[in-house]
């Protein structure tokens, strides 16, 4: 029996998110090799350094490095590019969401990708999250009856710095895009209709951009069960990402631990007995983890992609109906702003 050649990743980007996963590559089984490149390049030497993974000066070297497999986490408006490059050199990737900054970009470079086998996964991590498993599976067994209610949550405890809302694309396609897909996902249902509305009582940054820092949203499944989406950029007692699933028969709920942000003012209620999440990279950092190596058995031909192009794009129609209906002061059905 041979064992599998040790693989070389390139990651493209190395931020924030980008630098926590070069950190994961070097780490997983099966990875021989970890190089990164970024558009400030003293940014990405600075990052291998630390790290002790290879710098490269820009994508061109990355792209001619033999790579096995591209992890993306650069600013948006690059990721088309870079995906679509990759996939022609027949390169799998890994594209931290979304696959591009709007609808027709996203239909662009699934148009482009359509007819190829080389795989593209993208970056929604709540799907390798224990506890949305846990909860996707009780609602696929039948657990809870049938789902009357389903309440998702994303509350930021500050905003991103300034500079980064103007390009955010809004709250409801930066932030709630990722609720939106765990309903779909954990559900196994689609969104056909929304109601969406929005307010402003933080910094004028929000309102200069034509965004809000605090939304909801009423979403109708396609089998006519209910689902709330609520999304701030100040959640001053932490980071709150919960699901409830709430069904006929029981119910599951997602994000319920001891560091949930949560304090009762019960009397006699016990206070928390840990800190809350500061943010998203720790509240996540297992399903991270699991998401990046779930992409190298991708690459290796062992599993399907568990997260397509396709499925951003569905994900991106809800929030394009969301913005649309906040806009609008209406309901808006999901088929308007599909093409």
């Amino acid at each position: 029996m041979t064992s599998e050649p040790a693989r070389t990743i390139g990651l493209a980007g190395t931020g924030r998110i980008g630098t926590a996963h070069a950190e994961t590559l070097r780490t997983l089984p099966g990875v021989g090799s970890v190089l990164v490149a970024d558009a400030d390049p003293e940014r990405a030497r600075a990052a291998a350094a630390k790290l002790g993974v290879e710098f490269v000066p820009d994508v061109d070297a990355l792209f001619a490095a033999d790579l096995d497999g591209l992890v993306i986490t650069t600013a948006t408006d690059s990721h088309p590019e870079l995906i679509t490059r990759a996939v022609d050199l027949g390169i799998p990737v890994f594209c931290e969401k979304p696959v591009a900054a709007d609808i027709a970009g996203t239909l662009a470079v699934l148009d482009h990708i359509g007819a190829s086998r080389v795989p593209v996964q993208i970056g929604f991590q709540r799907r390798f999250d224990a506890g949305y498993r846990a909860a996707r599976a009780a609602v696929a067994a039948g657990e809870l009856g049938w789902l009357h209610t389903v309440r998702a949550t994303t509350l930021d405890p500050a905003p991103p710095p300034a500079e980064y809302i103007p390009r955010s694309g809004g709250i409801f396609r930066d932030c709630g895009v990722h609720d939106f897909d765990i309903i779909r996902w954990v559900t196994g249902r689609e969104v056909v209709r929304v109601y969406a509305t929005g307010a402003n009582r933080g910094a004028e940054i929000f309102a200069a951009a034509g965004d809000v820092d605090t939304a909801a949203a009423v979403l109708t499944l396609d089998d006519g069960t209910l689902a709330t989406v609520s999304l701030t950029r100040y959640n001053g007692a932490g980071y709150d990402v919960r699901l409830e699933a709430l069904g006929s028969r029981a119910n599951a709920i997602v994000g319920l631990d001891e560091r949930a942000p949560l304090r009762s003012v019960e009397p006699g209620y016990p206070a928390a007995a840990a800190p809350a999440y500061p943010g998203f990279m720790e509240r996540f950092r297992a399903a991270y983890t699991e998401e990046l190596a779930t992409f190298l058995a991708v690459l290796r031909g062992e599993i399907d992609n568990p997260c397509t192009p396709a499925d951003a794009l569905a994900a991106f129609y809800i929030a394009e109906a969301c913005e649309r209906s906040r806009a609008a002061h209406r309901p808006v059905a999901v088929a308007e702003v599909v093409r």
